[in-house]
Protein backbone atom coordinates (compact mmCIF):
# COMPACT_ATOMS: atom_id res chain seq x y z
CA UNK A 1 0.00 0.00 0.00
CA UNK A 2 2.68 2.82 -1.60
CA UNK A 3 2.01 6.51 -0.13
CA UNK A 4 2.68 8.25 -3.19
CA UNK A 5 2.84 12.19 -3.37
CA UNK A 6 2.10 13.88 -7.13
CA UNK A 7 3.82 17.34 -7.14
CA UNK A 8 2.83 18.49 -3.28
CA UNK A 9 3.53 21.83 -2.15
CA UNK A 10 2.89 23.89 0.93
CA UNK A 11 3.03 27.34 1.22
CA UNK A 12 2.18 29.38 3.82
CA UNK A 13 1.78 33.23 3.91
CA UNK A 14 4.40 34.53 1.13
CA UNK A 15 7.06 31.81 1.94
CA UNK A 16 7.23 28.12 0.17
CA UNK A 17 7.66 25.19 2.78
CA UNK A 18 7.72 22.74 0.58
CA UNK A 19 8.76 23.03 -3.20
CA UNK A 20 7.21 20.40 -5.66
CA UNK A 21 7.55 17.28 -4.49
CA UNK A 22 7.31 13.74 -6.08
CA UNK A 23 7.76 11.04 -4.47
CA UNK A 24 6.90 7.20 -4.08
CA UNK A 25 7.19 5.09 -0.17
CA UNK A 26 6.56 1.44 -0.65
CA UNK A 27 5.34 -0.46 2.44
CA UNK A 28 7.82 -3.23 4.13
CA UNK A 29 10.91 -1.17 4.34
CA UNK A 30 11.73 1.56 6.29
CA UNK A 31 11.67 5.63 4.45
CA UNK A 32 14.24 8.02 5.76
CA UNK A 33 13.84 12.11 5.40
CA UNK A 34 17.24 13.31 6.15
CA UNK A 35 17.97 17.37 6.21
CA UNK A 36 19.22 19.96 8.50
CA UNK A 37 16.67 21.86 10.83
CA UNK A 38 14.82 23.66 8.50
CA UNK A 39 15.00 21.51 5.48
CA UNK A 40 11.01 20.46 5.48
CA UNK A 41 11.01 17.20 6.92
CA UNK A 42 8.62 18.38 9.41
CA UNK A 43 6.33 20.49 6.99
CA UNK A 44 6.04 17.43 5.05
CA UNK A 45 5.45 14.89 7.15
CA UNK A 46 2.78 16.84 8.76
CA UNK A 47 1.11 17.19 4.69
CA UNK A 48 1.76 13.49 4.38
CA UNK A 49 -0.26 12.93 7.87
CA UNK A 50 -3.17 14.75 6.87
CA UNK A 51 -2.24 17.52 9.96
CA UNK A 52 -1.60 20.48 6.85
CA UNK A 53 -3.07 21.17 3.84
CA UNK A 54 -1.17 20.87 0.55
CA UNK A 55 -1.52 24.08 -1.01
CA UNK A 56 -1.13 22.25 -5.08
CA UNK A 57 -0.52 18.39 -5.66
CA UNK A 58 -2.28 15.01 -4.80
CA UNK A 59 -1.70 12.57 -2.43
CA UNK A 60 -2.25 8.84 -2.85
CA UNK A 61 -2.30 5.52 -0.35
CA UNK A 62 -2.77 2.81 -2.38
CA UNK A 63 -3.78 4.31 -5.11
CA UNK A 64 -6.74 6.30 -3.89
CA UNK A 65 -6.54 10.38 -3.60
CA UNK A 66 -6.64 11.15 0.19
CA UNK A 67 -5.62 14.50 -0.09
CA UNK A 68 -8.23 16.34 1.09
CA UNK A 69 -8.90 13.38 3.69
CA UNK A 70 -8.37 13.60 7.53
CA UNK A 71 -5.59 11.69 9.14
CA UNK A 72 -8.26 9.43 10.81
CA UNK A 73 -9.37 8.60 7.28
CA UNK A 74 -5.71 7.63 6.37
CA UNK A 75 -5.61 5.59 9.55
CA UNK A 76 -1.98 7.31 10.25
CA UNK A 77 0.01 7.40 13.53
CA UNK A 78 2.38 9.71 14.44
CA UNK A 79 5.40 9.65 16.94
CA UNK A 80 6.71 13.33 17.43
CA UNK A 81 10.40 13.87 19.40
CA UNK A 82 8.15 14.87 22.27
CA UNK A 83 6.87 12.28 24.84
CA UNK A 84 2.73 12.63 23.40
CA UNK A 85 1.06 10.78 26.30
CA UNK A 86 -1.91 11.40 28.08
CA UNK A 87 -1.17 11.68 31.73
CA UNK A 88 -4.08 11.01 33.39
CA UNK A 89 -3.83 7.77 31.84
CA UNK A 90 -2.07 4.50 32.69
CA UNK A 91 0.19 3.28 29.75
CA UNK A 92 -2.27 0.63 28.76
CA UNK A 93 -5.59 2.82 28.17
CA UNK A 94 -2.31 4.73 26.62
CA UNK A 95 -1.21 2.30 24.10
CA UNK A 96 -5.32 1.06 24.24
CA UNK A 97 -7.04 4.87 23.29
CA UNK A 98 -6.76 4.76 19.55
CA UNK A 99 -8.41 1.43 19.46
CA UNK A 100 -11.34 2.36 21.48
CA UNK A 101 -12.29 5.32 19.37
CA UNK A 102 -11.84 2.58 16.27
CA UNK A 103 -15.03 0.69 18.48
CA UNK A 104 -12.77 -2.60 18.90
CA UNK A 105 -13.92 -5.17 21.35
CA UNK A 106 -12.41 -5.60 24.69
CA UNK A 107 -10.41 -8.93 23.79
CA UNK A 108 -8.99 -7.43 20.56
CA UNK A 109 -8.25 -4.34 22.14
CA UNK A 110 -6.47 -6.56 24.98
CA UNK A 111 -4.68 -8.76 22.89
CA UNK A 112 -2.95 -5.85 20.59
CA UNK A 113 -1.79 -3.90 23.56
CA UNK A 114 -0.36 -6.92 25.25
CA UNK A 115 1.26 -8.02 21.99
CA UNK A 116 2.61 -4.43 21.70
CA UNK A 117 3.89 -4.26 25.04
CA UNK A 118 5.82 -7.06 24.82
CA UNK A 119 7.66 -6.43 21.43
CA UNK A 120 8.70 -2.86 23.71
CA UNK A 121 9.20 -4.46 27.02
CA UNK A 122 6.53 -2.47 28.67
CA UNK A 123 4.25 -5.34 30.54
CA UNK A 124 5.86 -4.85 33.52
CA UNK A 125 4.60 -1.01 33.13
CA UNK A 126 1.26 -1.11 31.84
CA UNK A 127 -0.70 -0.42 35.11
CA UNK A 128 1.45 2.90 35.88
CA UNK A 129 0.57 6.45 34.40
CA UNK A 130 3.14 8.68 32.09
CA UNK A 131 5.22 10.57 35.17
CA UNK A 132 6.02 7.12 36.42
CA UNK A 133 8.04 6.32 33.19
CA UNK A 134 10.93 7.27 32.10
CA UNK A 135 11.58 8.95 29.00
CA UNK A 136 12.84 6.19 27.29
CA UNK A 137 10.23 4.23 28.47
CA UNK A 138 7.05 6.91 27.72
CA UNK A 139 8.63 6.95 24.12
CA UNK A 140 8.12 3.18 23.67
CA UNK A 141 4.73 3.79 24.64
CA UNK A 142 3.86 6.32 22.13
CA UNK A 143 5.47 3.74 19.43
CA UNK A 144 3.35 0.98 20.85
CA UNK A 145 0.39 2.78 20.56
CA UNK A 146 1.67 3.22 16.91
CA UNK A 147 1.88 -0.48 16.07
CA UNK A 148 -0.89 -1.30 17.87
CA UNK A 149 -3.20 0.52 15.55
CA UNK A 150 -1.60 -1.37 12.75
CA UNK A 151 -1.70 1.64 10.79
CA UNK A 152 -1.09 2.60 7.10
CA UNK A 153 1.31 4.84 7.56
CA UNK A 154 3.25 5.26 10.31
CA UNK A 155 5.19 8.75 10.58
CA UNK A 156 8.19 9.07 13.47
CA UNK A 157 9.45 12.73 13.24
CA UNK A 158 13.02 12.56 15.11
CA UNK A 159 11.67 10.24 17.77
CA UNK A 160 14.81 9.74 19.46
CA UNK A 161 16.07 13.25 19.51
CA UNK A 162 14.93 14.32 23.60
CA UNK A 163 16.36 10.54 24.38
CA UNK A 164 19.97 10.25 26.01
CA UNK A 165 22.65 8.64 24.70
CA UNK A 166 22.25 4.90 25.55
CA UNK A 167 18.49 5.30 24.97
CA UNK A 168 18.54 6.58 21.90
CA UNK A 169 21.00 3.68 20.63
CA UNK A 170 18.80 0.59 22.02
CA UNK A 171 15.81 1.99 20.22
CA UNK A 172 17.36 3.09 16.87
CA UNK A 173 18.77 -0.46 16.75
CA UNK A 174 15.06 -1.82 17.47
CA UNK A 175 12.87 0.53 15.19
CA UNK A 176 13.17 -1.10 11.78
CA UNK A 177 12.72 -4.50 13.35
CA UNK A 178 9.44 -3.50 14.78
CA UNK A 179 7.65 -2.33 11.99
CA UNK A 180 9.45 -4.71 9.43
CA UNK A 181 6.72 -7.37 8.08
CA UNK A 182 3.66 -4.81 9.09
CA UNK A 183 2.68 -3.71 5.99
CA UNK A 184 2.79 -0.41 6.62
CA UNK A 185 4.86 2.57 5.18
CA UNK A 186 7.10 3.89 8.09
CA UNK A 187 8.75 7.20 7.29
CA UNK A 188 11.33 8.37 9.99
CA UNK A 189 12.85 12.02 9.72
CA UNK A 190 16.00 12.73 11.36
CA UNK A 191 18.97 15.37 10.95
CA UNK A 192 21.83 13.15 11.55
CA UNK A 193 23.54 11.21 8.31
CA UNK A 194 24.75 9.13 10.86
CA UNK A 195 21.17 7.47 12.22
CA UNK A 196 19.98 7.36 8.43
CA UNK A 197 22.94 5.49 7.80
CA UNK A 198 22.40 3.13 10.64
CA UNK A 199 18.65 2.42 9.86
CA UNK A 200 19.59 1.59 6.36
CA UNK A 201 16.61 1.20 3.74
CA UNK A 202 15.82 4.01 2.03
CA UNK A 203 16.35 7.66 2.48
CA UNK A 204 15.23 11.08 0.58
CA UNK A 205 17.21 14.05 0.98
CA UNK A 206 15.99 17.02 1.66
CA UNK A 207 17.48 20.95 1.42
CA UNK A 208 15.33 23.98 1.24
CA UNK A 209 11.94 22.39 1.23
CA UNK A 210 12.98 20.21 -1.59
CA UNK A 211 13.90 16.44 -2.14
CA UNK A 212 17.21 16.59 -3.63
CA UNK A 213 17.93 12.59 -3.92
CA UNK A 214 15.59 9.11 -3.38
CA UNK A 215 16.67 5.94 -3.18
CA UNK A 216 18.46 3.43 -0.79
CA UNK A 217 20.62 4.64 1.92
CA UNK A 218 23.73 3.32 1.11
CA UNK A 219 23.57 4.20 -2.78
CA UNK A 220 23.01 7.50 -1.50
CA UNK A 221 25.90 7.97 0.76
CA UNK A 222 28.11 6.38 -2.11
CA UNK A 223 26.95 8.31 -5.43
CA UNK A 224 25.12 11.98 -4.51
CA UNK A 225 23.75 13.18 -7.53
CA UNK A 226 24.76 16.90 -6.55
CA UNK A 227 26.62 18.86 -4.38
CA UNK A 228 23.26 19.33 -2.25
CA UNK A 229 22.85 15.68 -1.89
CA UNK A 230 26.82 15.60 -0.77
CA UNK A 231 26.65 18.56 1.87
CA UNK A 232 22.67 17.04 3.09
CA UNK A 233 24.89 13.90 3.82
CA UNK A 234 28.02 14.62 5.31
CA UNK A 235 28.51 14.90 9.18
CA UNK A 236 31.04 17.31 9.81
CA UNK A 237 29.98 19.14 6.66
CA UNK A 238 31.99 17.80 3.69
CA UNK A 239 34.78 19.27 2.58
CA UNK A 240 34.82 21.56 -1.13
CA UNK A 241 36.82 23.12 -3.19
CA UNK A 242 37.09 24.63 -6.52
CA UNK A 243 39.72 23.07 -8.78
CA UNK A 244 40.69 22.98 -12.55
CA UNK A 245 41.09 19.52 -14.39
CA UNK A 246 43.88 19.59 -17.29
CA UNK A 247 44.74 16.36 -18.68
CA UNK A 248 45.08 13.73 -15.95
CA UNK A 249 46.01 16.20 -13.39
CA UNK A 250 43.30 18.26 -10.44
CA UNK A 251 44.68 21.64 -9.18
CA UNK A 252 43.22 23.58 -6.23
CA UNK A 253 43.75 26.96 -6.11
CA UNK A 254 46.09 26.78 -3.56
CA UNK A 255 48.45 25.17 -5.54
CA UNK A 256 47.76 21.45 -4.39
CA UNK A 257 47.32 18.52 -7.11
CA UNK A 258 47.47 15.12 -7.79
CA UNK A 259 46.75 12.97 -10.33
CA UNK A 260 43.33 11.44 -11.51
CA UNK A 261 42.54 7.46 -12.91
CA UNK A 262 39.28 5.85 -13.36
CA UNK A 263 36.19 7.53 -14.02
CA UNK A 264 37.68 11.25 -12.76
CA UNK A 265 40.23 10.63 -15.56
CA UNK A 266 37.51 10.96 -18.35
CA UNK A 267 36.22 14.29 -17.09
CA UNK A 268 36.34 16.85 -19.26
CA UNK A 269 38.84 19.44 -19.35
CA UNK A 270 37.42 22.73 -17.18
CA UNK A 271 36.57 23.81 -13.66
CA UNK A 272 34.98 21.45 -10.95
CA UNK A 273 33.99 21.94 -7.13
CA UNK A 274 35.87 19.09 -5.45
CA UNK A 275 34.27 17.33 -2.54
CA UNK A 276 35.46 14.73 -0.02
CA UNK A 277 34.06 14.06 3.35
CA UNK A 278 36.36 14.96 6.39
CA UNK A 279 36.89 11.01 7.45
CA UNK A 280 38.99 11.01 4.10
CA UNK A 281 41.03 13.07 5.34
CA UNK A 282 43.68 12.27 7.58
CA UNK A 283 46.37 13.44 9.79
CA UNK A 284 48.65 10.76 9.19
CA UNK A 285 50.59 9.49 6.32
CA UNK A 286 48.41 7.27 3.88
CA UNK A 287 49.84 5.29 1.40
CA UNK A 288 48.29 6.89 -2.40
CA UNK A 289 47.17 10.37 -0.36
CA UNK A 290 48.11 13.82 -1.57
CA UNK A 291 49.70 15.81 0.85
CA UNK A 292 48.34 19.80 2.13
CA UNK A 293 49.48 21.90 4.77
CA UNK A 294 46.90 23.71 6.94
CA UNK A 295 46.91 26.45 9.65
CA UNK A 296 45.02 24.56 12.51
CA UNK A 297 42.13 26.51 13.43
CA UNK A 298 39.77 24.54 15.81
CA UNK A 299 40.43 20.91 17.01
CA UNK A 300 37.86 19.02 19.27
CA UNK A 301 37.84 15.21 21.14
CA UNK A 302 34.33 13.22 20.57
CA UNK A 303 33.99 9.81 22.10
CA UNK A 304 37.43 8.17 19.78
CA UNK A 305 37.70 10.92 17.14
CA UNK A 306 39.22 13.77 16.88
CA UNK A 307 38.83 16.95 14.20
CA UNK A 308 40.77 19.63 13.32
CA UNK A 309 39.11 22.30 11.21
CA UNK A 310 42.35 24.28 9.43
CA UNK A 311 42.88 26.38 6.64
CA UNK A 312 44.58 26.13 3.68
CA UNK A 313 44.67 29.72 1.20
CA UNK A 314 41.32 30.84 1.46
CA UNK A 315 39.23 27.53 2.44
CA UNK A 316 38.47 25.70 5.69
CA UNK A 317 38.60 22.09 5.63
CA UNK A 318 38.02 19.61 8.76
CA UNK A 319 39.64 16.45 9.43
CA UNK A 320 37.84 13.44 11.23
CA UNK A 321 40.08 10.72 12.49
CA UNK A 322 39.94 7.61 14.76
CA UNK A 323 41.90 8.04 18.03
CA UNK A 324 43.45 11.55 19.76
CA UNK A 325 45.64 13.25 17.95
CA UNK A 326 48.06 15.83 19.32
CA UNK A 327 47.04 18.90 17.13
CA UNK A 328 48.22 22.99 18.34
CA UNK A 329 46.31 25.43 17.46
CA UNK A 330 47.37 28.22 15.48
CA UNK A 331 50.22 26.28 14.07
CA UNK A 332 50.83 24.21 10.52
CA UNK A 333 50.09 20.86 10.25
CA UNK A 334 50.29 17.80 7.66
CA UNK A 335 46.84 16.64 6.45
CA UNK A 336 46.45 13.54 3.64
CA UNK A 337 43.47 13.98 1.31
CA UNK A 338 42.15 10.14 0.15
CA UNK A 339 41.93 11.63 -3.42
CA UNK A 340 39.89 8.83 -4.73
CA UNK A 341 37.57 9.37 -2.78
CA UNK A 342 36.62 12.47 -4.17
CA UNK A 343 33.19 13.91 -6.04
CA UNK A 344 33.81 16.02 -8.50
CA UNK A 345 30.34 18.53 -9.51
CA UNK A 346 29.74 20.68 -12.27
CA UNK A 347 29.33 24.36 -12.20
CA UNK A 348 25.43 23.66 -11.53
CA UNK A 349 26.19 21.83 -8.58
CA UNK A 350 25.61 18.46 -10.54
CA UNK A 351 27.80 15.41 -10.21
CA UNK A 352 30.47 15.40 -13.42
CA UNK A 353 30.31 12.51 -15.45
Amino acid sequence: MALELQAITKIVGRNTHIKETNLVLEPGRFNVLLGQTGAGKTSLIKVMAGLDRSASGRILMNGQDVTRDSPQKRNISLVHQFFVNYPQMTVFDNIASPLRVKGMSKSEIEGRVEAAADVLRLRPMLKRRPHELSGGQQQRTALARAIAKESTAVFLDEPLANLDYKLREELRDQLPELFAGRGAVVVYATSEPGEALMLGGYTALMRDGRVTQFGPTAAIYRQPNTLASAQVFSDPPINRAMAVKQGNTVRLSTGVSWTVAGAAAGLRDGEYTVAIRPYHVSPQPVEGATCMTGRVLVTELSGSESSAHFRVGGDTWVSMAAGVHPYSVGEEHDFYLDTTRCFYFAPDGAIAA
